[in-house]
C-alpha cells in the first residue's frame, strides 16, 4: 500500500472538492522508517531505495553500533548500542525501542543524543552526553 501526499483542497463549509488531477507518481509517499536495535544474533539491516531526482536514500531498519563523539576528546568511537533511554519524538517509541534523530540512547561507554537521521541516512552518529563512571 502506498501513501499519498497531494494536498487535499477543503470547501468553506469543511466539505472535500473534486480533483481537477489525476494521482501523480511524484505525490507517492513512503512510510517512515523506525529503526530498531537489532538483537545479539542479528545483523545490521540497510537498504538502498531511488528517491525523487534518481538520488538514493539508504534506509537503516536494525541498528547493533553507532559512532559517538566524545567532545572532551574530540574523537569518534564505534560502539555497541543497549537500550533506547528516551526519545521526544513520541513516547512510544521508547517503548518499542526505535532509535530517531534527537533520542538519548544507552551505548557501552555512556548516554549519548542521536544528531543523525538513521531512517534517512544509514547511520546513527551520536554525542555523549554521560559518562559511565569506570569501577
Amino acid at each position: 500500500m502506498g501513501v499519498y501526499h497531494k494536498p487535499v483542497k477543503r470547501k468553506p463549509t469543511g466539505g472535500l472538492k473534486r480533483p481537477f488531477s489525476q494521482k501523480k507518481k511524484r505525490h507517492i509517499g513512503r512510510f517512515p522508517t523506525e529503526t530498531k536495535i537489532a538483537a545479539e544474533d542479528e545483523e545490521e539491516i540497510r537498504k538502498k531505495i531511488r528517491v525523487k531526482g534518481g538520488s538514493i536514500k539508504v534506509r537503516l531498519y536494525k541498528a547493533k553500533f553507532a559512532n559517538v563523539l566524545d567532545p572532551e576528546t574530540g574523537s569518534f568511537k564505534k560502539v555497541k548500542i543497549i537500550s533506547v533511554i528516551e526519545n521526544r519524538a513520541n513516547r512510544e517509541y521508547k517503548r518499542r525501542q526505535i532509535i530517531t534523530k534527537g533520542a538519548i540512547i544507552l551505548t557501552e561507554i555512556g548516554e549519548a543524543r542521536v544528531t543523525s537521521r538513521p531512517g534517512q541516512d544509514g547511520v546513527i552518529n551520536a554525542i555523549l552526553i554521560k559518562k559511565h563512571e569506570a569501577g
